[in-house]
């Protein structure tokens, strides 16, 4: 399982490369998406490129941790929180892919969600084999799971908060400080 482990953060970091890179300019080009589907567009009003860059670096560092800590002191524990993450992150992929086919249009991340989902796959497949499923362990993974998903929240609200020009629905910066 160690040979993966560094992978996950190497993962991230290429996926929202994409992210930081694309969201900004395509929401700029498509405000009409903030009318068509608020659900999926709600968490991208009013934000900085600079912004969203801070939201991923946030989100970086349990992914890079983790996996440190994982590939230098191996243990159950350590490797079950990485599996959780790993899954939290294929899962990301896959939300993103389901949304470009719930919009219909190509979104910044399809690119990297699809060339990443297959081996982020193999590798769960892969990694599985090292672990012993148990109640413990299955709680540990639903924990990092869920410690994902609420980073996530916090890494929007840091991205909200970040100063500028922020991107969507025709804003021009209202909502600066």
């Amino acid at each position: 399982m160690r040979e993966y482990v560094l992978l996950l953060p190497i993962m991230f970091i290429i996926h929202d490369m994409e992210e930081i890179v694309g969201f900004g300019t395509f929401f700029r080009k498509n405000p009409e998406l903030f009318e068509r589907f608020p659900r999926v567009t709600n968490a991208y009003r009013k934000f900085t490129t600079e912004g969203m860059a801070l939201a991923v670096y946030e989100e970086f560092i349990p992914f890079f941790g983790i996996s440190l800590l994982a590939y230098f002191f191996p243990g159950d524990i350590l490797e079950t929180l990485w599996f959780g993450l790993l899954i939290a992150l294929t899962a990301h992929f896959v939300i993103h892919i389901g949304q470009c086919i719930y919009i219909r249009k190509y979104i910044p991340s399809l690119i990297t969600s699809v060339i990443l989902l297959p081996g982020s796959l193999l590798i769960l497949v892969r990694s599985a084999g090292y672990i012993t499923f148990d109640l413990m362990t299955v709680m540990i993974i639903m924990g990092s799971i869920l410690l994902m998903m609420a980073n996530l929240k916090f890494a929007h609200y840091l991205m909200h908060r970040h100063y500028g020009k922020s991107v969507g629905r025709g804003e021009s910066g209202e909502g600066q400080r």
